[in-house]
This record gives C-alpha cells, sequence and structure tokens, in this order.
C-alpha cells in the first residue's frame, strides 16, 4: 500500500517509492533516494516536523517536505 511519509504511524517501515522531482536533490543529501528503506522514529504533534531513519542514520524533515514523499509499507 503507498501513502506519503508524512502519513505513516510511529515504527512504521517502508520503501521509498517516488520524491516529487524539485526535492530530489535536496533530500539526496540526507540518504533519501528511491528504492532505500526507511522507518518513522518520531512525529511530533500539531504539524511539527518528523524524524526518519534510513541507512542507521536519523534525519529531520518538515511535514511539508514528507508530504512530497510516496513511499510502499
Amino acid at each position: 500500500m503507498e501513502k506519503k511519509l508524512s502519513e505513516m504511524e510511529f515504527d512504521e517501515e517502508g520503501t521509498i517509492k517516488e520524491i516529487e522531482e524539485t526535492l530530489r536533490k535536496q533530500v539526496a543529501g540526507m540518504g533519501i533516494r528511491e528504492g532505500k528503506n526507511i522507518r518513522m522514529a518520531t512525529k511530533q504533534p500539531i504539524k511539527g516536523p518528523i524524524v526518519v531513519e534510513v541507512d542507521k542514520s536519523f534525519t529531520s524533515l518538515g511535514l511539508g517536505v514528507a508530504e512530497k514523499i510516496v513511499v510502499e509499507v
């Protein structure tokens, strides 16, 4: 099932399927690329940032960025 990264639940895992074209270069430096496995580490309430784990590294993303990434869970 596909869903936006921002819609993932705490500790849910999936594979990145699609990243909006304008965002690809920005998140590639964080290790977030299509085909990578990703895990939702924490989610802040009320439109706060999220923290994800990719390749045993943690990174924080704004909710607007997370809404532009599609994950297969």
